[in-house]
């Protein structure tokens, strides 16, 4: 599925300078990295959408924001990657391309409703990794990283609030462990070293299904308006 043409001219995402690591990232390093660029590169076009076929003036004024704020989140989060040496992804996942799609085809009170619904619902499975891996990280390239991005997904989780579409009831339930297992709080203390005994593998599972890149559940939106 390619990219979702839209008619004005939309956020362009940075390009990351290719080059050696200095120091290889830890796993829950790099999905922080990872997660923020993936949600900028699907929610600037996506907020650009809003800002131009959407219902409510209050939609289009807050997919004007958000396209234009994660521009500036995807630059730090470029300079970022540069600084560490890191590869990030160039292009949305097929999920999020069609969550694109979606919104291309839909029109006046539905596409309001979906770009609100799948904006939240991606806003609020990030927010909490941003904080697990904020507590533990031992790169001051990552902390500040998380620390912008802390900012910007509260402000828009905020925004998303207060159009009145956010159907509290429907929100996916937090990830919260079960009793004896250390769910995200286990990925994220990966980051103190080997001994914890998490394996990498382990960790991209747990924070990239928690992001919702690795397609392992689908929010679906019911077709009521």
């Amino acid at each position: 599925m390619g990219a979702v043409p839209c008619s004005a001219a939309r956020p362009t995402p940075s390009r990351a300078r290719a080059r050696e690591r200095g120091q290889q990232l830890n796993a829950t390093d790099a999905a922080l990295l990872d997660g923020v660029r993936l949600a900028g590169l699907w929610e600037m076009p996506a907020g650009q959408m809003a800002a131009e076929k959407g219902q409510s003036p209050k939609v289009r004024e807050i997919g004007a924001s958000i396209a234009t704020e994660h521009e500036e989140l995807d630059r730090l989060t470029v300079d970022a990657a540069n600084k560490l040496g890191a590869s990030i992804p160039s292009d949305p996942t097929a999920e999020q391309k069609g969550w694109l799609t979606e919104m291309q085809n839909a029109s006046g009170a539905r596409f309001d409703q979906i770009f609100v619904t799948r904006l939240r619902v991606a806003h609020g499975k990030i927010f909490p990794v941003i904080g697990a891996v904020r507590a533990s990280t031992r790169d001051p390239v990552i902390r500040q990283l998380a620390d912008d991005a802390n900012r910007f997904v509260l402000h828009h989780m905020q925004m998303l609030e207060s159009t009145g579409l956010v159907r509290w009831p429907e929100l996916p339930p937090a990830a919260l462990p079960a009793p004896g297992d250390d769910g995200l709080l286990a990925a994220a203390a990966a980051n103190s070293g080997p001994p914890i005994g998490v394996s990498s593998t382990v960790v991209w599972l747990v924070f990239l299904a928690a992001l919702g890149t690795g397609g392992i559940a689908t929010y679906r939106i019911p077709r009521r308006t």
